[in-house]
């Protein structure tokens, strides 16, 4: 970690409160280690623990770029389930930042894969996908797909044991797994040259994982200290203006920039694809589809990691798409991206930081162990 933030908070009776849209960081602690990991220990069933705590604290979204930490009543198991006592979670700079601004409809589903996001993104409403923490009966690390919460019930089913690995570079599993399913759909190429836009943690990571898939990656990107970032965890990083006029057969859009696709379309050789990670949301992406697009026959397709791909059925399922991330966790430089790490009840000011983009932030992660200890 290369940087823990206590940051300023506003506080309202039992409520963190915050609507805050703009406006910077106002004060820094100094760095402190992630919390430590807890050896795994087999199972994650025990006795039945009755909960002692009355009320949880979970994060909503009230509002554009406001957040709101809340007090709700304590989980309580029922059959099949156990307490999860939340370690770190991390903020997604692609969806979430989205979510944060408000760039997502209303109407839209949070979810239709996981159990824990129900509803829609009509205010307010829970939101998150990267839990890390502890079976409360076991003691057993767990990964879970659940919005940001000290402590939640959950399906031993929907769990993903976890390894003696940091528990703040845990919480970038699901863009591991994203990484894995970018690279997946990109398919085989071996020594072939594949640029891949934006240099954010899942530009990065994809570009670490086509590496290993035989392919020759060349990441694109226009902010200094990202390319220097990604040349220090063995990636090869350009600045757009730098960038050889070769065409290539594949390029990967993982910017987030409504811009990006346009111009990879220009960069692709004859019968090349654009595969595009990014999730615009709300933005409206302009395409120039005329006589070069047709001519040279490209094609556009998208990677979304909740579904495999029919073509890849017969070898791959999400079972074992996840096992292998799992693997990943431990093998990737995850430690280097998971670069500012706030207490759980300066969760606003992470928020304020990933959205606008501060320099050096790569992933942000919420520690609720320090907001334990009445760092608030």
């Amino acid at each position: 970690m290369t940087a823990i933030l206590a940051g300023a908070s506003f506080r309202t009776g039992m409520m963190m409160i915050t609507c805050v849209p703009t406006g910077r960081r106002t004060g820094t602690s100094d760095p402190q280690p992630a919390p430590k990991p807890q050896e795994a220990t087999p199972g994650m069933t025990g006795p039945t623990v009755t909960n002692a705590a009355s009320t949880a604290r979970a994060l909503f979204h009230t509002a554009p770029r406001c957040v709101e930490i809340r007090e709700v009543p304590a989980p309580r198991v029922v059959g099949g389930e156990v307490l999860v006592r939340t370690l770190c979670s991390g903020i997604s700079g692609g969806t979430e930042r989205l979510v944060y601004r408000g760039e997502v409809p209303a109407d839209l589903a949070l979810d239709d894969t996981i159990d824990a996001l129900g509803g829609t993104f009509s205010y307010p409403f829970a939101y998150g996908y990267a839990c890390v923490g502890e079976v409360i009966e076991s003691g057993q690390p767990v990964f879970a797909f659940h919005p940001h919460q000290d402590l939640f019930a959950a399906r031993v089913a929907d769990l993903i044991p976890l390894p003696a690995v940091d528990p703040a570079s845990a919480t970038l599993l699901p863009l591991v797994e994203t990484a894995l399913q970018v690279t997946l759909d990109a398919g085989t190429g071996y020594r072939d040259r594949v640029v891949v836009l934006g240099a954010g943690v899942l530009g990065l990571l994809t570009t670490l994982l086509l590496h290993r898939a035989g392919w020759r990656p060349l990441l694109v990107e226009p902010l200094a200290w990202r390319r220097e970032l990604a040349g220090r965890v063995g990636a090869i990083a350009v600045a757009p203006e730098d960038l050889a006029d070769e065409k290539v057969p594949l390029v990967i859009d993982a910017s987030g920039n409504p811009d990006a696709p346009a111009m990879a379309l220009s960069m692709l050789a004859h019968e090349g694809t654009l595969l595009i990670a990014s999730w615009f949301g709300t933005k409206p992406v302009v395409l120039p589809l005329g006589g070069a697009f047709h001519r040279r026959r490209l094609t556009i397709r998208s990677s979304q990691v909740s579904t495999v791909p029919a073509r890849l059925s017969g070898t791959w399922t999400r079972s074992r798409r996840q096992r292998e991330t799992v693997e990943l966790l431990a093998e990737l430089p995850l430690a280097e991206l998971c670069t500012h790490v706030f207490a759980f009840g300066h969760a606003a000011e992470a928020f304020r930081a990933v959205d606008e983009g501060i320099p050096g932030l790569m992933h942000a992660v919420l520690d609720y162990d320090r907001s334990a200890a009445g760092d608030m």
